[in-house]
């Protein structure tokens, strides 16, 4: 944390952002309650999937890239849908376009998602890694979404990629942290910034995942899905903003047994 002016920013790329807490923008029911909930988040960061986009765009729909405020936000693009390292970098070079677009020329983020199986949505560590290293040597700053494999982990950020996000459970399932262990070994080996995606559904679970010392908390349905989704937008941002500050206290260790807080000496003793 920078002492001075006590700033904690998140930094990716040599890039600052304000906000731990990353917005997806899938499965709400229109975009009128998107937008409130990621105005509700104080998000920094909106991650956009690239090809439900294109889609809309062809078929003369407005989309909600057109309907966020770019000088405040930094656009994430993603390459959901995408089931081989092919279709990946397709997709990244058309993200480099809609960026120019928005007004975001420097903008040349990636959230790098390859997944080829359709049940149970885990993403191809082969393919992520094909894809991962073309798109460094293109000059792409590489947020690989990946299953919380360290030795994967390490091999993406040894190519270059900009953070490494492992994911909490499967991608809409609200399962929670269901790898923790994986997890926490990725995030003490890592020298980039550590992104919790996918499978949080609760705010004590992203406030878990920032306790342990994630970066950020990157999530989409449990705000989209609630019944209130700027409610719980609002609650998200906050417990990602008390799970840091936790990290950065410096919690207690657990004891065996109990330990009085009060001391034995100068006790007032009745006669």
């Amino acid at each position: 944390m920078n002492k001075k002016n006590n700033e904690d920013s998140l930094i990716i790329s040599d890039k600052k952002f304000k906000s731990r807490l990353m917005i997806g923008t899938g499965k709400y029911k229109n975009i009128q309650e998107a937008i409130k909930s990621i105005e509700a988040s104080k998000t920094s960061i909106v991650t956009v999937a690239i090809r439900r986009t294109h889609y809309a765009k062809k078929m003369g729909k407005s989309n909600l890239i057109d309907g966020l405020n770019w000088k405040k936000l930094w656009l994430l693009p993603n390459t959901a849908g995408c089931e081989t390292a092919e279709e990946a970098i397709r997709i990244a070079i058309l993200a480099k376009e809609i960026n120019k677009r928005i007004g975001q020329i420097d903008n040349n983020f990636i959230k790098l998602e390859v997944i080829s199986d359709s049940k149970y949505l885990l993403p191809d560590p082969i393919g992520t890694l094909k894809a991962a290293e073309y798109l460094v040597n293109q000059e792409f700053s590489v947020l690989p979404y990946i299953y919380p494999d360290p030795i994967l982990a390490k091999q993406l950020e040894d190519i270059g990629c900009k953070t490494i996000m492992p994911l909490g459970s499967p991608i809409g399932s609200g399962q929670g942290l269901k790898n923790l262990h994986n997890i926490q070994t990725i995030i003490a080996h890592a020298k980039v910034p550590v992104i919790v995606d996918a499978g949080i559904g609760t705010t004590s679970e992203a406030n878990q995942a920032m306790e342990i010392g994630a970066s950020a908390i990157l999530l989409n349905t449990a705000i989209a899905k609630s019944k209130n989704p700027p409610l719980m937008a609002d609650a998200m941002r906050l417990a990602v903003i008390s799970g840091r500050k936790c990290c950065l206290s410096g919690k207690m260790s657990r004891k065996k047994q109990a330990d009085a807080s009060s001391p034995d000496n100068g006790i007032l003793k009745l006669i």
